[in-house]
């Protein structure tokens, strides 16, 4: 099964960035029926660790390394990481253009909560994605079906934006599902604060 661990922001704050991103030229391209790849707001997470393909059978050493982490987090702060969405992005260009927003706040707290996830999953010998963290929301994958005057013209817009903060409560185990239409089913999850 394909797992990673994330952080699910609250739906006000989803609702807040849809809200923007439905008056960027993506949003209108999506609303006139273009295939932009747009993330479904259900699903909007800031992922913390990619685990990859595990066996089902160590489904529960996954989980133990990672209560272990989240409780170590837990019992070192007082409170839960506090975030915003804020400004954007991309990664890639042509037909491997991702946009996202950007995460202020807390995100040391994050950084150190992704440093103890990976230490746990590499002390149980559990595969992850070595690459360093880079906190983000993906909004869509447009790929080359935008111009790239339009993709400029969003990021461009998405410069200032500042969304709610919000209180990074708990730590969610994810299993995906990849494919035209990914799915995520959210397996366990710890308190962070």
């Amino acid at each position: 099964m394909r797992l990673f661990t994330a952080i699910y922001p609250p739906a006000e704050a989803v609702e807040h960035l849809t809200t923007r991103v439905a008056g960027l030229r993506l949003g209108a391209a999506a609303a006139a029926g273009t295939k932009v790849g747009m993330v479904d707001p259900a699903q909007a997470h800031l992922t913390l660790a990619f685990l990859g393909d595990v066996a089902p059978g160590r489904l529960v050493e996954v989980e133990s390394a990672l209560g272990l982490a989240a409780r170590w987090s837990r019992d070192t702060r007082t409170a839960a990481p506090r975030l915003r969405l804020t400004g954007g992005g991309r990664f890639g260009r042509d037909r491997f253009t991702v946009l996202w927003a950007d995460v202020g706040g807390d995100v040391e707290a994050l950084q150190v909560l992704s440093r103890l996830i990976r230490s746990r999953l590499r002390h149980a010998r559990l595969p992850y994605d070595e690459r360093p963290l880079r906190p983000h929301l993906t909004i869509a994958r447009p790929g080359d079906r935008l111009p790239p005057a339009d993709i400029e013209a969003d990021l461009a817009a998405l410069a200032d934006y500042e969304g709610p903060e919000w209180p990074a409560g708990e730590l969610v185990l994810t299993h995906s599902e990849p494919g035209p239409h990914p799915a995520y089913h959210r397996l366990a999850a710890w308190p962070l604060g």
